[in-house]
């Protein structure tokens, strides 16, 4: 199995409003870099959309670790994830997962590979993550040029 190195991030201004997604992939002696963006969404969906546009960009099963400076995704795929579709796709308060499409398309991309999740602190320095976050604010841009702004 190939070894592939993946940070995200997402980039959002006002939540809700415009935001992006950026990934950086690292196998072998490559990099790869993906972004983009949406007129309308939170700061979580473009967080959970980087970690799924990353999984999608693999082409083979591979040995991933990736790095997200977001506990709700790191949390969320790792901790609740198990509960909730146990459960139906409910909160153990009974209440609708939010976001539960891109869960379910994580999900689904995460089954195809063996994945070791990391939590990295954003905006600290680390190389990785700050260009993930580079290129999801290039999403925002692009999402706010595409309505016109």
């Amino acid at each position: 199995m190939s070894g592939v190195e993946i940070y995200t991030d997402g980039a959002c201004r006002g939540n809700p409003g415009p935001g992006g997604w950026g990934v950086l992939l690292r196998y072998a002696e490559e990099q790869r870099e993906l972004f983009g963006g949406e007129r309308e969404t939170t700061n979580n969906r473009m967080e959970l959309t980087a970690a799924i546009r990353a999984l999608e960009a693999l082409n083979r099963r591979c040995q991933v670790r990736l790095y997200t400076d977001s506990e709700y995704v790191r949390r969320g795929i790792s901790e609740w994830l198990p509960g909730w579709r146990a459960r139906g796709w409910r909160t153990a308060s009974r209440k609708p997962v939010k976001n539960q499409d891109l869960w379910q398309a994580l999900d689904a991309e995460a089954a195809k590979h063996s994945i070791s999740w990391h939590w990295v602190k954003g905006h600290a320095g680390n190389p990785g993550n700050e260009r993930a976050d580079q290129l999801a604010n290039l999403g925002l841009e692009q999402a706010l040029l595409e309505e016109g702004e």
